[in-house]
């Protein structure tokens, strides 16, 4: 089997190991180059003229559809497969009329890059099933995006989401700042007939319960509902963690399938979810600051590509904030907003 030249161009380095590590299950697939930049990804697919270029949408510099613009005209041979975690139906149409194959969310990736690779290199069209059209489960208007990618109609506008960031941060200095806020933030999104999605330790779940129920909030018939999700932290860090670290594509995939889970017990549109989390915290409090910097990071493409609106909150005194200033900043970095409790 004659071996295919693959050029690999993603910013998340973690994600970008993830792909180039499920390229390397088939043999024929020989990675000859990675880029986490725009500009530098067009200048490298000019010298190297890979066979297949696997490409993300959200890049430093240049973006990947302007990326593909320009490698069309630069390495004409190459094939293109968009793997990103933006997934409207204007952005996908574009990236098939410049001449892409393949389209594919990362969400989707650990099921979905090799078949996608596959059906590239065989000159097919490929598009993930996860992609967030209005009508997701229509199969005539994901047809419909073929043919006007096909026929070169011309898309008003590439859209990066449709949906606004809301991604927050907390540090609290200590338990009761941190209940305080984060009932507020729940309250708040059950008034507004929103569900509420809560990833905790044990001891903050009750006490987080026992003040809602203070405040004459009915949690059982919001949970009876589904609008309200109670989750264990460490059995919901279980279901992506591998060696220490997030796994990408399961981590956007369990985060992902928990907001559109929950999304379906809304009853007014737009449907939209909030999501407490101490995933991050709980492993910066282990000592895993590289691996919570990594899932704020996911969760903030989340926060870009749905529906939600985030909170995470840490108990941190300023002591652990001087000490650990360079991961306090990083973990400031992937989020919209910052508050002190």
């Amino acid at each position: 089997m004659s071996t295919v030249r693959v050029f690999v161009v993603e910013d998340y380095k973690p994600f970008q190991q993830f792909i180039c590590s499920e390229l390397e299950k088939r043999p024929e697939l020989l990675v000859i180059g990675r880029a986490a930049d725009g500009l530098e990804a067009v200048q490298t697919a000019e010298k190297l003229q890979p066979d297949l270029i696997v490409l993300d949408v959200g890049l430093p510099s240049l973006n990947g559809i302007e990326v593909a613009r320009q490698i069309r005209k630069l390495s004409t041979k190459s094939k293109i497969l968009f793997v990103s975690q933006e997934s409207s139906a204007d952005l996908v149409q574009e990236a098939l009329r410049l001449g892409a194959l393949g389209y594919i969310v990362k969400t989707d990736a650990g099921s979905e890059l090799l078949p996608a690779v596959e059906a590239v290199l065989q000159g097919r069209q490929y598009l993930s099933r996860g992609l967030l059209f209005h009508n997701r489960t229509d199969a005539t208007n994901t047809q419909a995006i073929r043919s006007r990618a096909q026929s070169g109609t011309p898309i008003a506008a590439v859209k990066e989401t449709d949906h606004p960031r809301s991604h927050e941060v907390a540090f609290c200095s200590d338990d009761e700042s941190f209940v305080v806020g984060t009932v507020r933030f729940i309250e708040a999104a059950l008034e507004a007939e929103n569900a509420v999605i809560v990833i905790a330790t044990a001891s903050h779940r009750k006490s987080l319960l026992l003040r809602l129920l203070e405040h004459g909030v009915d949690v059982a018939a919001a949970a009876e509902q589904g609008r309200y999700v109670s989750l264990d932290v460490a059995e919901t860090l279980s279901t992506f963690m591998v060696n220490d670290l997030p796994d990408p594509a399961r981590c956007l995939k369990v985060a992902g399938d928990l907001v559109t889970e929950a999304a379906k017990a809304v009853q007014r549109e737009p449907r939209r979810v909030a999501v407490f989390g101490e995933c991050a915290p709980i492993l910066w409090a282990h000592g895993k600051a590289d691996a919570a910097v990594q899932v704020e990071h996911l969760w903030d493409e989340i926060a870009r590509t749905h529906n939600v609106d985030i909170l995470c909150a840490y108990v941190l005194n300023s002591f652990q904030r001087e000490q650990e200033s360079d991961i306090y900043e990083r973990i400031c970095a992937e989020h919209f907003a910052v508050s002190s409790r």
